[in-house]
């Protein structure tokens, strides 16, 4: 098997809510997403082995309560099962950051119990979709969103805003989309910013959607700033 892990934050206060975490970033996506800001991540190959990956978090047991997979795609990687696998058998809580094109694993790991948290990202309304993305993936999105519906597990959905993707309108209608689905939690938005090279070079937003602009809305919305 391919080394899956580009590299390891072995400390977060931001990824896994109310937790201290590590990050590992799968190598690889799916998505072509023109905002993405880990290109190196999407495009590049994996740097660490399972058996590199495992032994660095037998080295964070009791010093920290989580793992997170994030990537590019984690869960394009046959691998992500088994290490989150493995993360919980030595007592961690495990997140899942996932583009929600793999319903099928996503299914799979919450049958098996190991994951705690998902945090799914909506990339776009269906009739943007596979333009933003560059897959045509919105039906397997949307599969991912009515089986964590169905799981007994936190979970957020989220968008990354550029005014130059998406509009206001696209993000009420993507709120609606949620609303129809009872989705039951806060929609939260991540303000897009150039604060190193994204893979399709986007400049930065100089007409950022404000939250007055979204409202009245369906269901809450919050922007996240960071």
């Amino acid at each position: 098997m391919a080394n899956p892990i580009f590299s390891i934050t072995p400390f977060s206060l931001l990824d896994y809510p109310e937790k201290t975490a590590c990050i590992l970033w799968f190598a690889g996506c799916n998505m072509r997403c023109s905002y993405c800001y880990n290109p190196d991540i999407v495009l590049g190959k994996g740097r660490f082995s399972m058996e590199e990956t495992l032994t660095f978090l037998k080295s964070r047991k009791q010093l920290l309560q989580a793992v997170v997979l994030s990537g590019g795609e984690c869960s394009s990687h046959p691998a992500c099962h088994t290490i989150a696998q493995e993360a919980k058998a030595m007592g961690f809580l495990v997140k899942i950051d996932t583009n929600g094109s793999r319903p099928d694993r996503i299914h799979a790991m919450l049958e098996a119990g190991i994951i705690d948290y998902v945090a799914l990202d909506f990339k776009a309304p269906e009739a943007k979709y596979k333009a933003i993305t560059k897959l045509d993936g919105y039906s397997k999105f949307l599969k991912t969103l009515k089986t964590l519906q169905a799981a007994a597990i936190p979970f957020e959905v989220r968008t990354t805003l550029h005014s130059s993707l998406l509009t206001a309108a696209d993000i009420k209608a993507m709120a609606q989309v949620l609303a129809d689905e009872a989705y039951p939690h806060s929609y939260y938005l991540q303000q897009f910013f150039p604060d190193t090279s994204t893979l399709g070079e986007l400049e930065n937003d100089y007409r950022p959607i404000q939250l007055e602009d979204l409202l009245p809305s369906p269901i809450p919305i919050r922007i996240r700033e960071h």
